[in-house]
């Protein structure tokens, strides 16, 4: 059987091989991984793909119960798109959440910056701010 072993699944997608075992244990994965003749995982493209979703959906903040439900609709088929249209949208929600949070934040550091440039005659246009 042709495929991936999971060190090259794991060089592909940045994540380390307990990573892949810990997704596969917790029904992470669209599919099945296949096995070898000799018992060893076989992942697919498919696989990689997948878990570009999975990696994605992990970085932007979305807990693993979420994925593995998101994973377990995907799973099932066709006729439950208005369920893993729900995750998504409550999902992107808390990450619209999460970025004007983050924006504010952005803001404060930014003027900080811009009032120790000042202090230290890096700029000439330095705005007032405490500590």
């Amino acid at each position: 059987m042709s495929g991936l072993s999971i060190g090259q699944v794991a060089e592909r997608t940045g994540l380390s091989v307990h990573t892949l075992r810990f997704y596969e244990r917790e029904g992470l994965l669209a599919q099945p991984v296949q096995r070898g003749t000799t018992g060893r995982r076989v992942y697919g493209e498919g696989d990689v793909d997948w878990l570009g979703v999975c990696i994605r959906l992990r970085a932007s903040g979305m807990p693993l119960t979420d994925i593995r439900r998101y994973t377990e609709l995907v799973r099932a088929g066709r006729g439950n798109e208005a369920e893993r249209l729900e995750v998504l949208r409550e999902h992107q929600e808390r990450v619209l959440t999460r970025m004007r949070e983050l924006d504010g934040c952005l803001k404060l550091i930014t003027n900080k910056v811009a009032v120790y440039e000042g202090r230290l005659g890096l700029r000439d246009d330095t705005p007032e701010c405490t500590p």
